[in-house]
Parts: C-alpha cells; sequence; structure tokens
C-alpha cells in the first residue's frame, strides 16, 4: 500500500480514537449501543415464541436479531477491541492473522457461554440469575486481569527485546562474534525486521483468544436459558456463536484500524532501516503493552 495512502488512513483512525476518548464520543457511543442492545433483547424474546409456535421466519429474524445484539454489544465498552486494538499496534502481525484471531476470540466468547450454561444447568443446577451473576461478577474481573496480564507480557516483551539488541549492538563493538551477514561488516547487529514482525505464535494466539473467551455474553446467556426451559436449543446454541459472528463484525474492524495504524506510523519512519525499524517497532510494542494493562485494570476495577 502507498506511503501516502497509510498515512491518511493512520490520521483518520488517529482522529477517530481522539473523538472516542477526548471529545466524549465513547459515552455516546456506549449509550447508543445499550440502547440497541435492549430493543433487540425484546424482540427477540418475542421471536423466541413465534419460534416455537412454528411461525414462517421466525428462525431467519432471530438468528437476525442475534447478529444484531452481537454487533451492539461489540459496540459499547469491552475487553475484546481492547485486546485486538492493542495486540495490533504491539506485534507486527498481518491484517488476516489478526482478523482470524478477533473471530476466533468471539466464537470461543460464544462457546463459553454455551460451557457455562448448560454446566449450570445440568450439572449445577443453577438459575439464569446466578449465572448471570457469575458471568458478571466472577467471569468479568478474571477476563480484565487476564487481558492485563496480556499487556504486562507484552510489555516485558518488548523490554527484553530492546534490552536484547541493545546487548548485541554492544558485543558487536568488542567481540564481532554474530552469524548472519550484514551489509556493512558482515556481522549481525540486532534481530531483522522480518524476525520482529514473527511474533505472533501459537502462544500468542492462545493467550488472546482465552482472555476473551473466560467471560461470556450476557446476551448470549439470556438466549440460551430462555431456547432451553422453550425447549428449541439447537436455536439458542447457533444464535449464540451468530451473536459471536456479530461481535466479531466490530472486533475485525477494529483489528484492521489497529493494523492501519500501526503501519501508517512505521510509513512515516520508512527511511529507518534494520535495527532503527526494529527499535521502533519495539517501542509500539512496549507502549501498546502498558496502554493495555492500564485500561484492562481500569475496566476491572468497575466491575469489582
Amino acid at each position: 500500500m502507498p506511503r501516502a495512502v497509510l498515512s491518511g488512513a493512520a490520521l483518520a483512525v488517529l482522529a477517530a480514537a481522539v473523538w472516542l476518548w477526548g471529545m466524549g464520543g465513547a459515552a455516546e457511543l456506549a449509550a447508543w449501543a445499550r440502547d440497541g442492545q435492549a430493543g433487540t433483547q425484546q424482540a427477540m424474546a418475542r421471536l423466541l415464541r413465534a419460534l416455537r409456535a412454528g411461525e414462517p421466519g421466525a428462525m431467519a429474524g432471530l438468528m437476525g436479531l442475534c447478529f444484531a445484539y452481537g454487533f451492539f454489544h461489540a459496540a459499547g465498552p469491552g475487553h475484546g477491541k481492547l485486546l485486538m486494538a492493542g495486540y495490533g499496534m504491539a506485534a507486527r502481525v498481518g491484517a488476516w492473522r489478526l482478523s482470524a484471531l478477533a473471530l476466533a476470540s468471539s466464537l470461543a466468547q460464544a462457546a463459553s457461554a454455551v460451557v457455562m450454561v448448560y454446566a449450570g444447568v445440568f450439572l449445577f443446577d443453577l438459575t439464569r440469575q446466578q449465572m448471570t451473576g457469575i458471568a458478571e461478577g466472577l467471569m468479568a474481573p478474571a477476563s480484565y486481569g487476564a487481558i492485563a496480564a496480556v499487556g504486562v507480557w507484552l510489555c516485558l516483551r518488548g523490554v527484553r527485546r530492546w534490552w536484547r539488541a541493545g546487548r548485541q549492538a554492544h558485543d558487536h563493538e568488542h567481540e564481532h562474534e554474530h552469524g548472519h551477514a550484514c551489509a556493512a561488516c558482515g556481522h549481525r547487529h540486532g534481530p531483522t525486521p522480518d524476525e520482529a514482525a514473527r511474533v505472533a505464535s501459537w502462544r500468542d494466539a492462545a493467550a488472546l483468544i482465552a482472555a476473551v473467551a473466560i467471560r461470556p455474553c450476557t446476551g448470549a446467556l439470556f438466549l440460551l436459558i430462555l431456547t432451553w426451559r422453550l425447549g428449541i436449543e439447537a436455536a439458542g446454541i447457533l444464535g449464540a456463536f451468530v451473536m459471536g459472528i456479530g461481535t466479531a463484525s466490530v472486533t475485525v474492524a477494529v483489528a484492521l484500524a489497529s493494523v492501519t495504524l500501526r503501519e501508517g506510523v512505521l510509513a512515516r519512519l520508512a527511511a529507518a532501516e534494520g535495527e532503527g525499524l526494529v527499535r521502533a517497532l519495539t517501542v509500539l510494542e512496549i507502549v501498546a503493552g502498558l496502554v493495555i494493562a492500564v485500561l484492562a485494570l481500569g475496566l476491572m476495577r468497575e466491575v469489582l
């Protein structure tokens, strides 16, 4: 993508962030999302009764509402967006890979809702209020704590990479004992930009997905419990995963925006090569990790 396009897109993403967190846009967006969720949930209850009665089109309508609920749920304040946006800035992971992680985390969150409801019903005989209380009172703080831990991990990894690069440069000056050739002297000064980009290992993916999936969506819990009581369990399970896809429609967009912002910043540093570019990537990782940790801890404090 041309440097000018990347820079312009990055400025647009930055302007949106300023509106959200600097000009009260986040509060307006949260209120709009809450109203959307409430209206969708009421319509969902009506369609569930229609589905049980066998009315034509009820299943298609229910799935459409489930998608809408997932969208509104993700549009409000949420941990999935925070994690995907921060990770997209911290790691030079490709847009397609990060989008796949965002989708996988949303679907894993839906799966955790299914597991929680049916385990609660058949193994522990929990009521809807008890399951909702567990999700909000126990799993929500646990999820935010896990996200904060991911942020600290990214920050420490960036610090370690910075220290390692500095140590390699120091060793190069004094000993010249590194393996791969560079253009100037035939010795290695530090990790290459390609190596710095390969930070999205299976451990990263597992940590991101688990941190989001710990807390099931309360809307999915509501749907699954109602459909179980009405004897239409398959519709509830399918609807929970459609909600996950609706949630992913927002988290994928946020992931792509973070990649665009990161690449736009790096495009401004296009003249920096080798160690300079690696340093820039490392700074992004440290800062993004700190932001994730601080915001997640703030959200955890609100729900405790």
